[in-house]
């Protein structure tokens, strides 16, 4: 039977268990440093040492064990014409050819000086017995001048040394292999690598994140940042640490970012006023002055514009009272108003229907179809709570649009809100981010700086028509976008069956904890799975060897779904293309430069009377008098309601059956 090789053929044949990589190490220091030694013998010292060194290190070995030992050894001589032989120097020789009268040939030759003494002939002695102790000495004194430990020190510590450098290789090799034996090696699938190894695979040269594993950063190639980041994790497990890291990056390039900042947390740390930066929050007193009218530059970009500002809740299309809606605010947006005339168009249907008379948006709201009406003007005056935000010219911050921004991308753009009022403007968040979008999806020219779009707590804006298209079309905006989130329910919610297609499109992706049901699975499909070869040994009787191999591979999930739920805050897992890594992270803060936010004063925001903190003892009214009731003032029309004192009289018995009248002033 033909055997076949280890690998994805079936075998029955074991692999070695023995530390394969460990020897090869121990055989390539032997082998460096056998060739060191023959360097060092071979080109090293005078022509005699070198002629001598078997006899020196033969003499040594056999001297160290014994003093009185002897071997036969043939030594060198010289003499002359009337001279007696005597022992050869090392002053006496030079590197050449000397031939015996029995044709050997001795590689040294007579100098100079000896021939000048009148030494004429070189031959070796015939065999006699020698005590190596003592020829090792002769040698040590006349020839090398030093131990021969001294002599063979470099080589011997140059071969250790090397092994000392190839060995923890080859341990981890071997650790590896018997990891593999043991647990099943990899074929197909996602790759699991702690970050240097990631470092070492991607060879990323753009941004990155500091790990508490290594000095450098675990950093993904530079042209992955414009295929765009999700980085996905609940409330409190690092989100905004990692983001922080992010936009100190790109502070640090000198790229202009847009930060939408539901927690107020970037803009204290990252606002500069000298820069050039905006802060569109019409509550803040540093917002500038902004017109839906403004950013037009044709009729058809007012149909987008309207559908950035009325959206279903849901992902549900086709709604008549939310596209008449859009039509109808898009046909407004012709007149070029300001947010304070839209306000009070919305608030006079008459004035909605003067504009529309005669055009084909008149049908929506004809009086005739009194519920069609009050339903299409209902739907269309949602959006004056949030435009009756906005500052007037005379008080805002200065004129900002988002077309002439994008053109020339000075400073950045912090996107805020009060918990309390968040609901009211998302609207107009949504509505400036996606304008934003929408203009950066064109290339850039080479004056322009790159924009990045960082996007915390995705899920508290409405549906955003244009982000699908940035995330999907935009990659040559060269604009990356990072989306900050805490689940995939979240966005199923807002995109439905387009947040499949969302969440795949970013090429890099960054887990944390995350306890929404289902969501570990999730991640874990996402991440992959892998084919895992293993080796498997049963044991029987009946035959010589007494067990068998046999060959099973198996599919699963290179990161189970029980890890993602399970992972402490500041842990993560991170996927670029097939290479997966897990990795931990400092927390990582900044200090503060500017205020969160200053308010802006607004008559309208007042209310019509003296709000209260705790009801208190002096608020209950005394004992009535005897007097007669007082007459209430009617309310005018479009005058609240509230603003008027409401005094129902309310008895309450107490123990004495005393009846005393409490006044609760409204």
């Amino acid at each position: 039977m033909a055997k076949t090789t280890w690998g994805r053929k079936e075998t029955i044949i074991w692999p070695q268990h023995r530390p394969i990589y460990t020897y090869g190490a121990i055989f390539i220091a032997i082998f460096l440093t056998a060739v060191f030694l023959y360097g060092r013998l071979r080109f090293i010292g005078t022509p005699l040492q070198r002629f001598y060194m078997p006899v020196y290190v033969r003499s040594s070995i056999f001297g160290s064990f014994s003093r009185t030992h002897r071997s036969d050894y043939r030594m060198l001589f010289l003499t002359g014409h009337g001279r007696k032989p005597s022992p050869t120097m090392s002053e006496d020789v030079v590197r050449g050819k000397t031939v015996e009268p029995g044709g050997r040939i001795i590689p040294l030759a007579l100098s100079p000086a000896a021939l000048q003494r009148g030494d004429d002939l070189l031959f070796r002695g015939p065999i006699r017995s020698y005590v190596d102790a003592r020829l090792c000495d002769y040698l040590k004194v006349a020839v090398y001048k030093d131990d021969l430990s001294a002599i063979l020190k470099i080589p011997l510590l140059g071969g250790a040394g090397i092994f000392l450098v190839v060995l923890p290789f080859a341990v981890t090799k071997d650790m590896k292999r018997q990891k593999s034996l043991k647990y099943g090696r990899r074929l197909k699938g996602p790759e699991r690598l702690t970050p240097q190894e990631f470092n070492r695979t991607v060879k990323g040269n753009g941004i990155g994140f500091k790990t508490d594993d290594m000095k450098e950063m675990i950093r993904i190639p530079a042209k992955a940042e414009a295929q765009h980041m999700q980085i996905i994790g609940d409330t409190g497990s690092g989100k905004s640490a990692l983001l922080f890291q992010v936009l100190r990056q790109v502070q640090g390039r000198g790229d202009s970012a847009i930060v939408y900042d539901p927690a107020r947390e970037f803009v204290k740390r990252f606002y500069d006023p000298s820069r050039g930066d905006v802060i569109l929050n019409p509550l803040d007193k540093r917002c500038p002055y902004w017109g839906p009218a403004e950013d037009l530059r044709s009729r058809s970009e007012a149909k987008a514009l309207a559908a950035s500002l009325f959206q279903p809740p849901q992902d549900r299309k086709g709604e008549f009272f939310i596209e008449s809606p859009q039509k109808i605010f898009a046909f407004l947006m012709a007149y070029r108003p300001t947010p304070d005339e839209l306000v009070q168009w919305m608030s006079n249907p008459d004035e909605i229907d003067r504009r529309l008379k005669g055009t084909e948006h008149a049908h929506l709201i004809d009086p005739r179809a009194q519920q069609q009406r009050a339903g299409v003007l209902g739907s269309l005056g949602l959006v004056a709570d949030s435009l009756r935000l906005l500052p007037k010219k005379e008080e805002g911050n200065g004129t900002w649009t988002a077309t002439e921004w994008t053109e020339k991308r000075k400073g950045w753009i912090f996107i805020t809100s009060l918990p309390a009022e968040r609901e009211a403007l998302r609207p107009l968040q949504s509505l400036w981010i996606d304008w934003l979008v929408l203009r950066l999806l064109n290339e850039p020219t080479k004056e322009q700086k790159r924009v990045w779009f960082v996007i915390d707590e995705l899920a508290s804006l409405q549906k955003l028509p244009q982000l699908h298209t940035a995330i999907t079309e935009g990659r040559k905006g060269q604009n990356p976008v990072l989306l900050g989130f805490q689940g995939k329910a979240q966005l199923e919610y807002l995109y439905g069956h387009l947040a499949e297609v969302m969440l795949s499109q970013p090429a890099t992706s960054v887990w944390l904890t995350t306890k929404e049901p289902n969501a570990g699975e999730w991640v874990s499909k996402f991440i992959g799975k892998v084919e895992i070869e293993r080796l498997r040994e049963t044991h029987f009787d009946g035959t010589r060897s007494g067990h068998n191999f046999t060959i099973e591979r198996q599919v699963e999930p290179l990161v189970l779904e029980s890890e993602i739920s399970g992972l402490a805050d500041l842990h993560a897992f991170m996927k670029y293309q097939n290479y997966v890594t897990f990795f931990s992270f400092p927390y990582f803060d900044m200090p503060e430069v500017a205020k969160p936010f200053e308010l802006r004063e607004r008559p309208d925001d007042r209310l019509p009377y003296v709000p209260k903190t705790l009801p208190g003892t002096e608020e209950l009214a005394q004992e009535p008098q005897p007097s007669a009731a007082p007459t209430e003032p009617q309310p005018q029309p479009n005058e609240p309601a509230a603003a008027h004192e409401i005094q129902p009289e309310t008895t309450v018995p107490d123990d004495t059956t005393e009846q005393q009248t409490l006044t609760f002033k409204g």
